[in-house]
């Protein structure tokens, strides 16, 4: 058996003493996706206009690229903005584009001093050209950066990225570049948007909703699952920390018996934690 702390011991330590420990615990994922839920709530029950949400949400972005970089985290996707979301009011999705260009000037040298490299996944070209061009400049200045990957899914769907990498293959098919006898998983996943980035080993979701709402469906086909209470303006460095932890402590069988044959994780694993546990460790209210 292990003699590495539980959660809730690993609650009780500050901030440096928890990262050490995760650390200690075992493997950390390399790609952590994110579906960042609970602005509107965080805004609503502050009497705030719901874009206060999304600018609070901003710091939350920051504080998770910090922890993951420091966990060694090799990639983090944040579910920024779906195609359903182009729905919403348009005076919502405007300012959620100026956001977007604010966002991307205002942290674009912070996120080269920490070596972090940007990209993205979605119909980037669907955006507005302001915004357009303000993602195409900082991914440019970041490209050459070595630390963690920040993939921002933006006008992303699963089902349409899935549609579209079928129509990409089909395509070289009837080009001859590939017959049909040949087709892979691996080759159908050239043609999705994290094409050269590994698959998500942990996908968590904060404000307690418990959907996937369209996010990454061929690619966490086998992620864990996490979903917080934790309302996403408030989601914390340390909560990124203490999911890592959980993550841990889980078996990943891929489908595999127990003694069949390799499995990810250490040997002592406690059971992932549910909504309930999650309030009454980090003291959030239902």
């Amino acid at each position: 058996m292990s003699d590495a702390p539980g959660i809730e011991a690993l609650t009780r330590l500050d901030d440096d003493a928890l990262l050490e420990a995760v650390r200690a615990r075992g493997s950390v994922p390399r790609h952590i996706a994110v579906i960042m839920d609970g602005n509107g709530r965080w805004a609503r029950r502050r009497c705030l206009p719901r874009v206060a949400g999304h600018r609070a949400g901003r710091h939350a972005v920051r504080r998770c690229v910090d922890a993951g970089g420091r966990l060694g985290v090799e990639v983090l996707t944040l579910y920024t903005f779906s195609q359903e979301n182009f729905n919403r009011p348009e005076a919502e999705v405007k300012a959620l584009w100026h956001f977007l260009q604010e966002t991307l000037g205002a942290e674009r040298d912070e996120l080269h001093r920490r070596n972090v490299r940007l990209v993205t996944s979605g119909a980037t070209e669907l955006l507005p050209r302001r915004a357009q061009a303000a993602l195409e400049e900082a991914v440019a200045s970041l490209a050459g950066n070595t630390g963690l990957v920040l993939n921002l899914a933006l006008a992303y769907g699963g089902r349409q990225e899935i549609l579209r990498a079928a129509v990409l293959l089909a395509s070289r098919i009837a080009a001859g570049e590939i017959t049909a006898a040949e087709v892979t998983e691996a080759e159908f996943a050239r043609g999705l948007y994290t094409a050269g980035l590994p698959d998500p080993d942990l996908v968590i979701r904060t404000s307690g909703e418990a959907r996937l709402s369209n996010f990454l469906l061929w690619q966490g086909a086998y992620a864990e699952l996490l979903i917080t209470p934790v309302l996403w303006p408030d989601f914390s460095g340390r909560d990124l920390m203490l999911a890592v932890a959980d993550y841990q402590g889980r078996e990943r069988r891929f489908g595999v018996l127990p003694g069949q044959g390799p499995i990810d994780g250490p040997p002592d694993r406690a059971p992932a934690l549910d909504a309930d546990r999650w309030r009454r460790l980090l003291k959030v209210r239902p």
